[in-house]
């Protein structure tokens, strides 16, 4: 191993049992402030993700996440948000963790040490080259991950490794590496903290600048919104209201008459 495993560092903290409250609360957010300034560092990373991500997106190319444990639930978290948000078939980002839908919300032992099932996993889906891979892994070192990111690679797919241990084999084997370095966690070894709030943080940027990139956002505003609940029928009536300049009850019934605030503005304007 010839990198250093910062996820698997001392805290800066120490006799945690002894703290009140308080102090616990402090030492979290003080570590917690660190987490955005790393992310800010990788940026252009990212961005060459995104920008890859986009052109095979609009050809009809797919995005899948990959990982375990925490990493897994906020690869899962963030594909499925896309379908509400913005509109998109629940097929176009996919969130796949090791161990399967049960271990969204209970641990399989040993799930994540199978280096094949990964791509077991994502043939169910026809991954092809034209479609994007993002491995998630705190440690870097998830052979669940690291299988999955070596067979897609085989076969000619694009890959990324979101990590917060630069240098380390997710990182070194990923075509686009996103390694950010938030130092050691409140609590040792505890990378459902910082590096998961890291994690989350890359994942909201990918996605949420992927679907500007591909249209599906006008002016600030999501206009291809799934229209699922009174809150969200209140919003795209909203929308209309501000970009028609029509009254509430006239910029409801269009939009439930066309469907979205997009199909509205277009027949309306």
């Amino acid at each position: 191993m010839d990198y250093k495993k910062i996820t698997e560092s001392p805290s800066n903290y120490d006799n945690l049992e002894q703290m009140d409250t308080e102090a616990i609360l402090e030492g979290i957010n003080n570590e917690d402030q660190k987490v955005a300034k790393a992310v800010s560092e990788v940026i252009p990373q990212i961005g060459k993700l995104v920008d890859a991500t986009a052109e095979r997106f609009l050809e009809g190319g797919r995005l899948f996440y990959i990982g375990a444990g925490t990493s897994g639930r906020l690869g899962i978290l963030d594909a499925s948000e896309i379908p509400p948000t913005y509109g998109l078939p629940h097929e176009r980002v996919v969130g796949l963790m090791a161990g399967g839908d049960v271990a969204i919300r209970k641990s399989v032992e040993h799930a994540e040490d199978d280096s094949n099932q990964a791509w077991k996993d994502l043939n169910e889906f026809n991954i092809n080259s034209n479609d994007v891979l993002v491995g998630i892994a705190a440690s870097g070192t998830t052979p669940y991950v690291l299988g999955g990111i070596a067979d897609a690679k085989k076969h000619g797919i694009l890959t990324a490794g979101i990590t917060n241990n630069p240098g380390s084999p997710l990182a070194t084997d990923s075509d686009i590496p996103i390694e950010v370095n938030v130092g050691p966690e409140f609590l040792t070894g505890s990378t459902r903290m910082k590096s998961g709030t890291s994690q989350k943080l890359v994942l909201n940027m990918i996605t949420t600048s992927l679907m500007i990139r591909i249209g599906r956002v006008k002016g600030n505003k999501m206009v291809d919104m799934q229209l699922s609940n009174n809150k969200l029928v209140d919003r795209g009536t909203r929308y209309l209201v501000e970009a028609l300049d029509i009254e509430y009850e006239e910029a409801e019934k269009a939009l439930k008459q066309y469907g979205s605030v997009r199909e509205a503005i277009k027949a309306l304007k």
